[in-house]
């Protein structure tokens, strides 16, 4: 099996630090805030442009979340940037009353979530968010798979004028999406045809997703891959197609198994169509090591995405 050499891609982080830019010299509100995390998120240079536009309230997520909620009732469109496990845990009451409930145009991200600070150890992993901020109602949750997603995500975020929470990764990827993709909510992205198997994936997964579906390829298994970005709202029509038209769903995440992407597609046909699924994720607290020995620890490679493929394929 021929394997995607992941660690020469690219950091969204990178990615979304010169969109914030090229949006804020386009637009006067825009503004960032942050928690004593502009080295991390990577907002070095947004400081040096726009001086008066960033603020930083220091180690106070709650505070930011507030501060950003006031900016946003004053007329400016904030983003929000902190490390994830920080922003969704320390600030979900925040977000949930004084973003969501309050419908204030604030774009929250969640910068280095999954695994991708591997060796700080389960307090910086971030694999609950998703299952946090999908229990918020009304709120959208987007994972993007590569840089021209995140920088689609973050033009539509600003252009929609409503809250969301958007994840930032850390960890490098491989390019995956098609050439001028338009960002929509509750749209994904179908990026391989097939009939027998579908992988639906997201964020550092979708590449990894693509790289087992060309291996299943090789044993004559033909493996639908979509890139399901939009966590919430789900592309209902498209998911409920490929529990019709294939042989089962075997969902893929950097985020515990519960509340996240493959609940959200079970929920979803179990209502609608029922049909064989295989959710890949976390499963309880991760140990301390590198973003890469935790995706082996827990079967988040390709050959193991490959793997969970054929066991549900012989199972039928």
């Amino acid at each position: 099996m021929s394997k995607v050499d992941h660690s020469s891609g690219f950091d969204c982080r990178v990615a979304f630090a010169d969109e914030l830019a090229s949006l804020a010299r386009a637009d006067a509100r825009v503004v960032a805030v942050c928690n004593d995390s502009v080295g991390s998120s990577n907002l070095g240079a947004f400081r040096k442009e726009f001086p008066d536009r960033l603020i930083n309230v220091g180690i106070a997520e709650q505070n930011m979340v507030g501060v950003a909620a006031g900016l946003a009732n004053a007329g400016f469109r904030p983003f929000v940037c902190a490390a994830s496990p920080f922003l969704t845990g320390r600030a979900t009451e925040q977000i949930k009353a004084d973003v969501a409930y309050s419908d204030f145009p604030v774009v929250l991200c969640g910068m280095s979530p999954g695994m991708a600070y591997g060796e700080l150890g389960p307090t910086h992993h971030s694999i609950e968010d998703l299952a946090w901020m999908r229990a918020i109602d009304d709120l959208p949750v987007i994972v993007p798979a590569d840089p021209d997603e995140t920088r689609a995500v973050m033009r539509w975020a600003l252009a929609a004028g409503r809250p969301c929470f958007l994840r930032v990764g850390r960890t490098k990827v491989p390019a995956v999406s098609p050439d001028g993709v338009v960002f929509e909510p509750g749209r994904s992205v179908t990026l391989r045809q097939g009939e027998d198997v579908t992988i639906v994936a997201i964020g550092t997964m979708v590449s990894r997703a693509l790289e087992a579906a060309q291996f299943l390829s090789e044993g004559g298994i033909r493996a639908r891959v979509i890139n399901a970005a939009s966590v919430k709202p789900l592309d209902e029509e498209t998911l409920l197609a490929a529990a019709r038209e294939t042989h089962g769903i075997v969902t893929v995440e950097e985020a515990i198994v519960h509340g996240g992407l493959g609940s959200a597609v079970a929920e979803l046909t179990a209502q609608r169509h029922p049909v064989r699924m295989r959710i890949l994720g976390v499963t309880g607290f991760a140990p301390t090591g590198s973003a890469q020995m935790l995706f082996e620890h827990f079967g988040l490679t390709a050959p193991h995405i490959a793997r969970a493929a054929m066991d549900l394929l012989e199972a039928r």
